[in-house]
């Protein structure tokens, strides 16, 4: 039996807005270096940054179908998640289906297949992180799963937990880790913001960050170069 899941609980709004200005790796870095979804997701343009609670799609390979039913599940602020069952690069989302989730106030996609219409999209200004770009077509005969937990680009994500989308990738944070996680990110922004004053004063990071006697222990040495004769 496949489901949709309707009125899904999802991240505090001012938990969400919090993270209107930190990255991925901070975020990643801040919870313990977990949630990281797989190098290949990346954005089909740059810069972009978005961060919304997860509405989740699993579809079935070269099947697109679910992807139309996942939009009307989408609200303002979301971040729709998909991903098919087994592996596939079709060309399963494009402009047609942008166009459907911007008006309704998607932050953008994350999805572990293929995307096609890059340039609509850009034009658009919807982000979309996808596997890779393909314009191969799907069709619309298999039903899937909607706000279910999903594995996608090897994280597994529940509907509702926060999604961060940069540059540099995506990571997902629990719902109800999301706050404290905020908090270790804030502390984490303002520490390497006090680092970045040093180096611009000129320092090194071996000694801001007391590297040289770390590296003796593990048998550096420095060694001059001999004179010429």
């Amino acid at each position: 039996m496949s489901v949709v899941v309707r009125n899904i609980r999802r991240t505090d709004p001012a938990v969400v807005e919090g993270y209107s200005g930190i990255g991925v790796a901070t975020v990643h870095e801040a919870q313990g270096r977990k949630g990281l979804f797989a190098s290949y997701m990346r954005p089909i343009y740059r810069p972009c940054h978005i961060v919304g609670p997860a509405v989740t799609c699993e579809m079935a390979p070269g099947d697109n179908w679910m992807l139309h039913v996942a939009v009307e599940q989408c609200r303002k602020g979301d971040i729709l998640v998909a991903s098919p069952t087994s592996p596939c690069e079709d060309g399963y989302f494009g402009e047609l289906i942008g166009t459907q989730l911007q008006t309704r106030g998607v932050a953008g996609l994350i999805l572990e297949a293929g995307c096609r219409d890059v340039a609509e999209l850009t034009k658009m200004g919807f982000p979309v992180w996808s596997r890779v770009v393909f314009a191969q077509g799907t069709v619309k005969e298999t039903v899937g799963n909607v706000n279910m937990p999903l594995v996608c680009a090897g994280q597994l994500i529940n509907p509702g937990d926060l999604i961060v989308a940069d540059d540099d990738g995506v990571v997902v944070v629990r719902r109800n880790e999301a706050a404290n996680v905020l908090n270790l990110s804030r502390e984490r922004e303002e520490k390497e913001a006090k680092s970045r004053v040093r180096y611009l004063r000129g320092e090194l990071s071996l000694d801001v960050a007391n590297m040289r006697g770390r590296l003796t222990e593990k048998g550096l040495k420095y060694v001059d170069t001999p004179p010429e004769d």
